[in-house]
């Protein structure tokens, strides 16, 4: 280990409880608004995509009380509503056209609560938002049947739990303290040779990668080669309940939305002959789509990625009334796109099923499209972009990666026990994997053909057929299969070494690799 890997641990180490009381605080602050009346300043959505104000507003002042920015200045919020701030060292002798722009990013929403299955189905000691309050009124078997990965009862000192703890307010929190250790060590050569941007992103469990399309629509085409990334880190949960914790996540599938509306004809439920029903014919519909899902007709496989996937995720009936047949039925399908699979060909296989032709000769109305995602931001940005979000993949020879590699074994290795991962712990061995969800990480693609961007050869962006991007690789605190469930929680040492991996990698990876 160098100096500069000692100090970072050390720092890591040191401002773990920092970390931790910043976390529970960004986790507890929709208890505040989500019970109280909008007349009353609350807001029964507070945290969830589009409703991060309060979270921001807090995440901000922390930034400046604890020194994870060089000024006040150097930390704001833009006009899509992430907030951003930047360090880099003033006197770094790094001609500025030469330093590598290294993006941290982690997403500010969560998804809903479900606050009052937490009390019942985990008890009284356990609240979404105040996390565990009572360890003896927690029923600990419900939680090791929930969640994928669960450590020893004597490993609970280390534990932290609530809405969001793993998905993926951790990482965002692991960028904040990263910050404050690269200001810090500046003199040491902790930001020799780059500028870090750091970014809370918003809308991500909404619209995947909504806050870094708008870096790609309104940031890069007017801010020059020092605002474009050469590496993305983003702090998703790059934990696995069999695998390990705390991986080097560079890749993962994309995917899409896609929206099957069936307009048939409502007529009194007492004579059904007289109308269309659209919601048996879109039942059937359904039903041949799982179908044909599970015998993987029209699915590709990737052996790094895995395989896509198409499962039904939202629907909605309108009706004049439940002894009526419905007008219409509209359903979504969440469909996962793996490499070699297209969103026109996952459109044109829902047109294709036997079940939408049947419907149509019946006389009914079926439209499929790709829906737009239209919903203002909590600074009232309307994104406007179709639901389509592009996988992407860094192969594992690219300098990034073995850079990422580098510093696991530098400042995390060093520090764990464990020479192979047992269930969801840490080990020493770094391992390099992919994302089986969603991460931001599909918002940073853009076309290949786009020339409103310029960049650099230098940047070494990777070029995937129709869409380029950053080199960008995954490392943050939480374990994927505890993510959106009752009992949510995530291991304070992995968020303590996901700050020294955050804190090492940037200068590591400009003199080196």
């Amino acid at each position: 280990m160098s100096a500069l890997d000692q100090k970072i641990s050390e720092l890591a180490l040191r401002y773990r409880p920092l970390a931790a009381e910043i976390l529970a605080e960004t986790i507890r602050i929709p208890a505040d608004y989500v019970d109280r009346s909008p007349e009353a300043g609350g807001d029964p959505a507070c945290g969830l995509s589009n409703h991060e104000g309060p979270r921001l507003e807090y995440l901000r002042r922390m930034i400046v009380e604890h020194d994870c920015v060089a000024d006040p200045a150097d930390v704001d919020f833009d006009e899509f509503g992430n907030l951003a701030w930047t360090v880099l060292d003033p006197d770094d002798p790094t001609p500025v056209a030469e330093r590598r722009i290294i993006y941290f990013d982690g997403h500010t929403d969560t998804v809903k609560a479900l606050r009052d299955q937490w009390s019942e189905k985990v008890g009284a000691g356990m609240d979404a938002y105040d996390g565990l309050t009572d360890s003896n009124a927690v029923d600990v078997s419900f939680l090791r049947r929930e969640l994928g990965h669960l450590p020893p009862d004597e490993e609970w000192e280390h534990m932290l739990f609530g809405r969001g703890a793993a998905d993926q307010l951790g990482g965002v929190i692991a960028q904040l303290i990263a910050t404050k250790i690269l200001v810090e060590l500046c003199s040491e050569g902790s930001l020799r040779g780059v500028v870090v941007r750091s970014f809370a992103t918003v809308a991500e469990e909404d619209n995947d990668g909504g806050g870094p399309m708008y870096f790609a629509r309104e940031v890069w085409p007017h801010g020059g080669a020092e605002q474009i990334p050469d590496v993305v880190i983003l702090t998703e949960g790059t934990g696995d309940a069999a695998k390990g914790a705390l991986g080097i996540y560079r890749g993962q599938r994309g995917r899409m939305q896609i929206e099957l509306k069936i307009i048939g004809r409502s007529c009194h439920g007492s004579m059904p002959w007289e109308g269309l029903n659209p919601l048996e014919y879109g039942g059937a519909i359904v039903a041949e789509a799982a179908a044909r899902y599970e015998a993987r007709e029209g699915f590709l496989d990737h052996e790094f990625l895995g395989h896509g996937t198409r499962t039904a995720s939202w629907a909605r009936l309108e009706t004049p009334s439940d002894c009526a047949v419905p007008d219409t039925f509209t359903v979504r399908f969440d469909r996962r796109l793996t490499f070699g699979e297209s969103p026109a060909q996952a459109v044109a296989d829902v047109e294709a099923l036997d079940g939408v032709e049947r419907a149509r000769k019946a006389g009914l109305t079926v439209e499929v499209s790709i829906p737009e995602y239209d919903e203002p931001t909590w600074r009232g940005y309307v994104p406007g972009n179709p639901q389509v979000y592009p996988g992407w993949m860094t192969p594992e020879d690219h300098p990034a990666i073995q850079a990422a590699v580098d510093a696991y074994q530098r400042v995390v290795s060093p520090h764990v026990v464990k020479e192979t991962a047992e269930a969801g712990s840490l080990s020493k061995h770094c391992r390099v994997d992919r994302w089986i969800f969603s991460t931001d990480g599909v918002g940073f693609p853009i076309p290949s053909d786009d020339t409103t961007v310029a960049v650099p050869e230098s940047k070494r962006w990777v070029d995937s057929g129709p869409v380029r991007y950053p080199a960008m690789f995954g490392c943050g605190p939480g374990i994927e299969q505890n993510t959106h469930k009752i009992g949510e929680c995530v291991d304070l040492r992995e968020l303590q070494h996901a700050i020294a991996m955050l804190s090492r990698f940037p200068s590591l990876f400009a003199a080196e690799y």
